[in-house]
This record gives C-alpha cells, structure tokens and sequence, in this order.
C-alpha cells in the first residue's frame, strides 16, 4: 500500500477486504476439485484469458481461491501482484466502478513490479468490461482470470472481440466422484474393493439422485437446510440472471413455464402446445427458454434425425443442471428416480461436448451421441429392479434404421450387469464412475 497516506478511498478499503493475501492472511479454499483445478493450471502456462463459466453456486468462485493458492505457494507469485475483485459485491458494480477505474486504484495503491494477474469474479456485473479486457490483454502485462454465470459472458458479441485470446473451463454442479469425495468417501481403484463398496456407494448416489451435487448443499448436514439453500440458489438465478438481464416483464409467465419444464424434465413437449397452456405466443416461450439455457438451468435438446426439417418440427425434451435445483421447485407426485436418473445421465453426457439428442419411432430411445468420427453411441436409461423388453427393442430398432453408424448401445440400469445382443448393461453407479 502506498504510505505516503493513511486514508484509503472506499474502492481501496473494499479491494483490500477481497484480497486478505495482500496482508499476509489466510483465506478459505474449500474442497479440492482436482479436474478443474488440473485444467486451470494447465491453462496458466499460455499467455490466453482464462474463462470460468458455468451456473451460479457450482463453485467458480472457490475455484479462483484455489487458483490463487496456487499462484502464491506453488508458483511463487508475490501475493499483491494478484487482484480478485468480486464484481456483483456490494460498492462494485453497483456503485458504477469500471475495470479500468478498479485496476487504476489497485495500481496507485499496491506497490506491485512485474507481471500482474487480473482474477475478476462475476465480470458480467460490471458494464462495457469487454473492451478493458481486451486492452488489458494486449499490453502482455496482464495474466487474467474471468468467470461468470451466464452464457452471455462469451455472447456472440464478446466471442467475436476476444476470438482467439481465450480458454473456456466451463463448471458444473459436482459430479458422483466429486460428490462422494465431499462426502468422506474415497473410490478405490481397485475393482474387488470397488465391489465391496457397492452398497455404501448405492445409498449416497439414492441421496445425490434426489439432492443434486451443488457444492455447499453436499456440505450442508441438515436436510432441511439444504433444501431451503437449493430454493434460494433457484430463486437468486431467476431474478439475476434471467429476470434482471433480459428485463423480463411478464414474471409469471415466466415462473408458470419454469415451473412446468422443471417438472416435466426428460419429457417430450411441443412449443404450440405450451404456448396455448400458458397463453403465450410461440415466440416468447422460446425466449424464455432460451433464457433458461443462457442462465444454464435449462438445456433442451431435439430429436435425431439427419433431416434439419424433421429435427424443428418434432417435440423437444428437456432437461435441468441439477437434480436438487430441480426437486426444490417442482411438485413432486413421486420419487421420480427414473427421470432423476435419465438427468443425470444428461448431465455427464454433456460435459463431452459431444452432439446429444433422443429418438423416437417405434420405440424411443433416451440419448443418441453423435461421437467426433460421427459414429453413433445409443443409451436408453432404465433405473428399475426388472427391464422390460421394449428397451432393448428400442436400441435394436435405432441399430437397424441406421446401420453401420452405430457404435455401442448402452443400457444403463439400477443393478443389472453384463452384455445381450450386443448390448452392454451396466449399473449407473458404476458408469456414472468410471467417466470420472
């Protein structure tokens, strides 16, 4: 700090309170997640802006601190030549603060030398941060770190001007392996101790199915606490993320029709017919679930077919980023472990990047994944003690339709194990592990 004064600005006062490493304090850093935390660091060694990006309350922030640990004890960075700024904090944004106005201060305040490194949280907060960056980026003193919790933060718009500068680690709420080590809970490796573990295993995957894997819920021990944070975490996504960025005037519309897809997750609807449910025209029911997706609560995915026309005009199906955000708000008639289970499914299918739609003829099929050499892999998602027939009849038929593309045909059950008819069976718990 500069000593020439012993009054700080209150921008100054605020940033030191957000950087305790400045002072030589100790600083919360959570759980490990060591994928994210491998990627990050692997991304550090390029000169490229490094892009957090993934739903509100999957740990992005956490992620920063770990990320700053590291700089600090593993690379040697002096602590005051990082800058965290926590953009949606009270006296940031909204008292109108600029990056470039926030990154003037901390240069007038904090005797720094050297290579500096930008770590700002929630940067879609502030205004106009797009070009700062950019600026930023090009002077090669910086080294800078952003997240945010909307799809917005890389809009066509902003992906356009910092094309080719960034590298993107896109967060979701934890994983099976994820949440059983937040659980005291380690995997062995080895297959007969995995085994031995199965029943153990079986009962928290039985909580994760109905409870979701956003970090601070696992933590939370009290069961009714945790539902009432996952309402919370709902309620705060809505209103800052949805709501507030695309000024949504009719928010119950908007509510009714939120509430409608989280309920119905993993089942197929039509746009007109929601649009004469909820008596709204056909083009702002899509807005709104667009803007579902771009909050990344909501990801809707389309019918498979090699035919574009085919593909708009079939009904869609829906599903949510996580199970307990979804079993907080809807009405729950039963335990749903069937369509939890098919979410979950979604959710790790997704994080490949791979192309993912259903099929639908004679029988329906959950998931059809276009892999990158355009073979096909077909999953169907039976969580049930018996499977009936018309699952593998479903792959058989899809097999059959499009033959020569298909690759593997999976069906994913709650204990059933081994290989019929070139169809390979196996218990969710154990694919949902051994994709960690």
């Amino acid at each position: 700090m500069d000593r020439g004064s012993l009054t700080l600005t209150p921008l100054t006062e605020l940033l030191t309170s957000m950087n305790p490493w400045w002072v030589g304090r100790d600083f919360e850093i959570g759980k490990p997640r060591p994928a994210y935390l491998a990627k990050i660091q692997r991304y550090l060694d390029t000169r490229e802006i490094i892009v957090l990006s993934g739903v509100r309350r999957a740990g992005k922030t956490t992620l920063l601190y770990q990320t700053i640990h590291h700089l600090i004890a593993d690379r040697d960075i002096p602590p005051r030549n990082i800058l965290f700024v926590k953009c949606d904090e009270e006296g940031i944004a909204s008292a109108g603060h600029t990056v470039s106005a926030i990154v003037d201060t901390y240069r007038k305040e904090v005797s720094v030398e050297g290579t500096i490194y930008l770590v700002f949280d929630e940067i879609q907060a502030i205004k106009n941060w797009e070009q700062t960056i950019k600026s930023f980026y090009d002077k090669k003193q910086y080294r800078i770190i952003i997240s945010g919790s909307s799809s917005y933060l890389l809009d066509s718009q902003v992906a356009t001007l910092l094309s080719g500068r960034y590298l993107t680690v896109t967060v979701f709420p934890l994983d099976f392996r994820e949440y059983l080590a937040f659980s005291g809970q380690d995997v062995p490796a080895d297959p007969i101790d995995l085994a031995s573990r199965k029943y153990e295993i079986i009962t928290l995957l039985k909580r994760y199915l109905r409870e979701g894997g956003f970090p601070g819920v696992a933590l939370q021990a009290d069961e009714r606490t945790r539902l009432d944070q996952l309402k919370a975490y709902y309620d705060s996504i809505v209103y800052r993320d949805i709501v507030r960025v695309n000024e949504v005037r009719n928010q119950k519309a908007l509510a009714a029709v939120l509430h409608y897809l989280f309920t119905n997750i993993a089942s197929p609807y039509s746009y007109r017919r929601l649009s004469e449910t909820f008596g709204i025209n056909i083009a702002t029911l899509q807005d709104y679930i667009r803007f579902a997706d771009m909050a990344r609560i909501l990801r809707e995915i389309q019918i498979f077919s090699y035919s574009l026309q085919t593909q708009a005009r079939a009904n869609k199906k829906i599903y949510c980023i996580d199970n307990g955000l979804r079993n907080a708000v809807s009405f729950r008639f039963s335990e749903d472990e069937g369509k939890l289970a098919e979410n979950l499914v979604f959710l790790e299918l997704i994080k490949s990047d791979a192309d993912l739609f259903y099929w639908k003829n004679n029988h329906e099929m959950d998931f059809v994944m276009k892999n990158p050499d355009t073979s096909l892999t077909a999953i169907n998602v039976c969580y049930t003690d018996s499977i009936p027939g018309r699952e593998a009849d479903a792959l058989q038929e899809f097999s059959e339709l499009f033959a020569g593309k298909v690759r593997e045909r999976i069906i994913l059950t709650r204990d059933k194990e081994g290989e019929e008819n070139r169809i390979v069976y196996t218990p969710l718990w154990k694919w949902l592990l051994g994709r960690g």
